[in-house]
């Protein structure tokens, strides 16, 4: 799995859900889009880059990122 292209792909995400009024909103949209969307080895790939300090992620991304992992039970 190439973390650049994920990071890239979770970002653009990002750009998307940042334009909501809301912060918080944006971060949700953000984790379900992950959660929802991306398939169980994509979602551990960017958790893990997350935890190793999540060079290139964007704050809003980040945040969400990090919801994400509360919940992600690792299966690979």
């Amino acid at each position: 799995m190439d973390i650049k292209n994920l990071v890239k792909m979770a970002n653009s995400i990002g750009d998307f859900f940042a334009a909501e009024p809301d912060r918080e909103q944006g971060i949700a949209g953000v984790t379900h889009h992950l959660k929802n969307f991306w398939e169980r080895r994509m979602q551990s790939a960017i958790i893990r880059h997350y935890e190793a300090g999540g060079e290139g992620l964007t704050d809003l991304v980040k945040a969400a990122v990090g919801q994400l992992a509360k919940n992600h039970a690792p299966k690979d």
